[in-house]
């Protein structure tokens, strides 16, 4: 059963924003060739569209659908034929959404249409957001839109069971067919209550072991409570038996009598360390007194001897600076007359400078006048020479290119050649005697010899003469007055007479020309730099110069001065100054010594001076002191005093040491924990008595013992139960793993018969080749010559070609199935070489004879010839 698309008819939908409808699509093979950009992919986007969008979708592809920019609907109408029977399908997107189907069967609309549609082209709802092909069955795989065919893909799942089922008869079993999958699917459904997909355990297997851990934590309970029941009439006997313990070692009176005698002879050690306290801080004051008047009398003699040594050193210190006074004296006056003396060579250097500078600058203006008349002289050379040179160059711009004097003896020649032809071709006549009365063409006629190169009249009275010369005269004239045309422009153009005068003209500018470089030399050698004035070289230099200068002439300096006399007065002047500041450098450095020398010997008078007014203000703020009078009697009574609160201390050391505070502390502490320890040991005792006779009176009624029997009856049960699921789990594994390996093995029988059916076209296009396909029916590598080659490491070219060749394949199995088919191929074939697509096209015209083939392409030349149905758009 073929699919026949007649007539389709698109408005809105992307760049088609007006109306545009194709019309005349026949049976077998229709091409439509048009250039890029003119709407074939989108007339094959319009289509499936058409039949496999649903109208009230608003996913991604659908709103691809509407033209950039506007708002509105776009709208698809195709007309078609299923086994010769009319169909017609109308689709509104986006805006006003709707869907028509018209049939044998009458009209349906909105989802009764789409499911209509499902039905007839054998295709399923399509739910992604960008269109999935798979979704669209057989026509999903046959409708190749722009560059889908460049890769081998295998088939959708819907057209490989429609493939199978097909086979299933052939090769003779139902493994992968529709009876496999329905077999499958149960198998499947009650994997899925004990299995997850990856094969860990769940459903059912996870109720089982979930039933038998909770039976065995409540039989674990059980057990639990029966044997800390039993152990609790263990634990309160031994309780009890503690508590007589404790309460008899409580009524022992010991502990207490002993605290008693401890706290007396506590409080005796306390009156003890009290009394070895106070000892201790008296003999502290006296001490301290002792301490002060020791270093009040040790003051007074350290300043004493500071005063005595400060005395001495102040009386030193002077005598040696009385030393060295006289000394400091000279040395200052020397730097006084020093620094006078150089002064005086300063001036007379200064002097002698300014007449050698100023002498310098008479000799420099002298020079600069000379320079500057022989500038000007210069100068007036230059602007006659300039003035020759402008007349040279004059007479030399009108030399004559060689490339145009040629022309000049071109059209000579030619003149000349132009005149022979005329004069070898041209009449001659000559008149002699009397010419009156005799006219030529109405003019009076002169004697002698005569060209004629046209007709003319002579008339002798009443008779005329006719003189026609011949016919090729008429063109010589004509070429000797053309070329004589053109040597009078030339001539003209270069103000000349005729060619020897151009001649003697180019002579007289190549004369010039010398002359011009000649000139060019001597303006060089005329304008020389100038060192004095600072003048480069060059005529420009020597103009700016000039120009500049005005009206300056040379100063007039007189007698010129004696510039060596002035030189070494100069130097003389310089000698002097040098000499007067090394003298005045000697005397500050004699200075500088002498100070150095009386400097430490200041600092040490002032230092011991210093030294002798701090140790006398010492001792009068010593002396000044009240206790100073009666220091030694006082110094003695306090050592007195010292001596006696050592003994008084050493004494109440004793007292303290007999009785130990902390010792006796210690033990009332110990007794003390002691008692309060039993005090806790037995109200815990008592706790744990009334605790564990509670947990006897209520567990003891409850039947523990016939629970934990029941308990460990529920986990055997559990545990059985659990066993039968994980058997069943196991065999439901172990029948699916089976199922697939039937169908592993199985699928090579319908493999077989699809590689046979595209072999008879691979055939022509690769002549003894094998083809291996995978389980799901796609293509995956070639055996050629031996060698197995995948696929996917084939050109794209022959990729492309086996692409469409498997189409075809499966295109006439799902016709032997009475399926609609037909085959769109956009672009196809861009990779191919000429022999190759020739084949191409061979095979795809005989599958035009079983089916309806749409060819969109934009090569013309590739198709050109190609027998078919033109469209188009």
């Amino acid at each position: 059963m073929s699919l026949v698309i007649r007539r389709i008819s698109v408005e809105n939908f992307r760049k088609f924003r007006t109306p545009v409808v194709i019309e005349g699509l026949t049976d077998g093979l229709n091409i439509v060739i048009e250039p890029n950009e003119t709407g074939k992919s989108t007339l094959l986007d319009a289509l499936r569209a058409a039949f496999f969008v649903r109208f009230n979708t608003r996913n991604q592809l659908a709103q691809s659908f509407a033209p950039h920019g506007d708002a509105v609907g776009p709208e698809v109408e195709v007309a078609f034929e299923v086994d010769g029977a009319p169909w017609s399908v109308t689709k509104h997107f986006l805006r006003s959404a709707s869907v028509e189907v018209s049939g044998p069967q009458g009209r349906a609309q909105g989802e009764e249409a789409e499911a209509r549609l499902n039905a007839l082209l054998g295709s399923v709802r399509d739910t992604s957001r960008g269109g999935d092909v798979a979704t669209y069955g057989a026509l999903g795989l046959l409708w190749v839109a722009q560059a889908e065919a460049l890769s081998v893909t295998a088939p959708g799942q819907i057209v490989r069971d429609t493939v199978t089922s097909t086979l299933e008869a052939e090769v003779g079993s139902i493994i992968g067919g529709a009876a496999y999958r329905r077999v499958r699917d149960r198998v499947e459904a009650q994997y899925e209550l004990y299995w997850t997909p990856t094969g860990q355990k769940r459903g059912r297997q996870t109720d089982a072991h979930e039933r038998l851990e909770a039976a065995e934590a409540t039989a674990r309970e059980a057990a639990d409570r029966l044997a800390t029941l039993e152990r609790s009439f263990s634990d309160v006997e031994a309780a009890r038996a503690r508590l007589k313990i404790v309460q008899r070692e409580m009524a022992d009176n010991t502990d207490v009598q002993t605290r008693s005698s401890l706290v007396a002879s506590l409080d005796i050690a306390r009156v003890a360390a009290q009394i070895l306290t106070t000892r201790r801080a008296e003999q502290e004051v006296v001490n301290g007194k002792v301490k002060a008047l020791a270093d009040v009398r040790q003051r007074h003699e350290d300043a004493t001897q500071a005063q005595t040594k400060a005395d001495a050193a102040l009386t030193q210190a002077r005598e040696q600076r009385l030393g060295v006074a006289d000394t400091l004296s000279v040395a200052k006056q020397k730097v006084v007359d020093a620094r006078t003396a150089l002064d005086s060579a300063r001036t007379d250097r200064q002097a002698a400078r300014t007449a050698l500078a100023e002498g310098e600058e008479r000799i420099r203006q002298s020079c600069r006048g000379a320079a500057i008349q022989a500038a000007r002289q210069r100068h007036a050379n230059l602007l006659k020479l300039e003035e020759q040179r402008s007349a040279a160059k004059a007479l030399a711009d009108t030399a004559i290119a060689p490339k145009v004097l040629t022309l000049l003896e071109a059209h000579d020649r030619a003149v000349a050649e132009a005149q022979a032809v005329v004069n070898a071709g041209a009449t001659r006549i000559a008149l002699c005697g009397s010419a009156d009365g005799i006219t030529i063409d109405g003019q009076p006629m002169a004697l002698g010899a005569r060209t004629l190169d046209r007709e003319v009249h002579i008339r002798f009275g009443a008779a005329e003469l006719q003189i026609t010369p011949p016919a090729s005269a008429a063109s010589a004239a004509e070429v000797l007055a053309s070329a004589l045309r053109k040597r009078k422009a030339a001539l003209d153009d270069l103000g000349v007479v005729d060619l020897a005068a151009s001649r003697a003209s180019n002579e007289i500018a190549r004369d010039a020309a010398a002359d011009l470089r000649t000139l060019e030399a001597r303006i060089e050698s005329a304008t020389p730099a100038d060192a004095v004035l600072q003048l480069p070289a060059g005529s420009a230099a020597l103009k700016l110069f000039v120009a500049e200068l005005g009206t300056e002439e040379a100063v007039g300096v007189g007698e010129l001065p004696d510039i060596a006399a002035l030189t070494k007065a100069m130097e003389t002047a310089d000698s002097a100054a040098a000499r007067a500041e090394g003298a005045q450098d000697s005397a500050i450095e004699a200075l500088r010594r002498a100070e150095q020398q009386e400097a430490p010997l200041a600092t040490a008078e002032a230092r011991a001076a210093s030294d002798v007014a701090n140790a006398v203000s010492a001792l009068e703020v010593i002396e000044r002191r009240p206790e100073w009078p009666t220091l030694t009697e006082d110094l003695a009574k306090a050592r007195e005093q010292a001596a006696e609160a050592s003994v008084k201390v050493e004494d109440a050391l004793r007292d303290a040491s007999a009785h130990d505070v902390a010792a006796i502390t210690r033990k009332i502490e110990l007794i003390d924990a002691r008692v309060r320890t039993a005090g806790e040991t037995r109200t815990r005792l008592e706790t744990d008595i009334a605790r564990l006779e509670g947990t006897i009176e209520s567990e003891g009624g409850l039947g523990l013992a016939d629970r934990t029997a029941a308990a460990y009856e529920e986990v055997e049960a559990a545990r059985i139960a659990f066993q039968r699921v994980t058997d069943e789990a196991q065999t439901l594994k172990a029948l699916r793993s089976t199922l697939d390996a039937a169908h592993n093995e199985t699928s090579a029988k319908f493999v077989g018969p699809v590689a046979a059916r595209a072999k008879r076209h691979i055939e022509r296009l690769l002549p003894g080749c094998e083809l291996t396909f995978s389980e799901d029916l796609g293509l995956e590598s070639v055996i050629r010559a031996g060698a197995d080659e995948s696929c996917a490491s084939l050109s794209r070219g022959t990729q492309e070609q086996l692409a469409v060749l498997t189409r075809i394949a499966f295109a006439d199995m799902l016709l032997e199935q009475g399926k609609p088919v037909s085959l769109i191929l956009d672009d196809p074939l861009v990779y191919s070489d000429d022999a190759r697509l020739d084949t191409m096209i061979e095979i795809l015209s005989e599958a035009a004879t079983r089916m309806q083939v749409v060819i969109l392409t934009c090569r013309d030349r590739a198709f050109r010839h190609v027998a078919g149905n033109r469209i188009a758009l």
